[in-house]
């Protein structure tokens, strides 16, 4: 099962970075705070203090058109914010 989806890189998650060398990821809905915490020190090499979870629902979205009102619902994921130790940090952006 692959754990870790992919990265979160907003404004807010760059400055929760910055500031509490906090991480964000989007996640499978089924990993739990123990497997994404090894799935993080494996693949960046890190040691981890702390794993925080959110399940997001989706949004029901609407749009109207020539045709009519055109509902629909955004996906629901599951993010989870990592908590490294002092000292250690992750550059998303030395691959590009």
């Amino acid at each position: 099962m692959e754990i870790l989806i992919k990265p979160l890189v907003t404004e807010k998650m760059t400055d929760q970075a910055e500031r509490f060398n906090r991480y964000g990821f989007v996640v499978d809905r089924r990993a739990t705070k123990p497997q994404i915490k090894k799935a993080v020190e494996n693949l960046y090499n890190v040691s981890v203090d702390s794993v925080n979870t959110i399940v997001y629902g989706g949004k029901m979205k609407s749009r109207y058109t020539k045709g009519g009102i055109i509902t629909g619902k955004t996906a629901s994921y599951k993010k989870a914010i990592v908590t490294l130790v002092e000292g250690d940090s992750i550059d998303f952006y030395s691959n590009i």
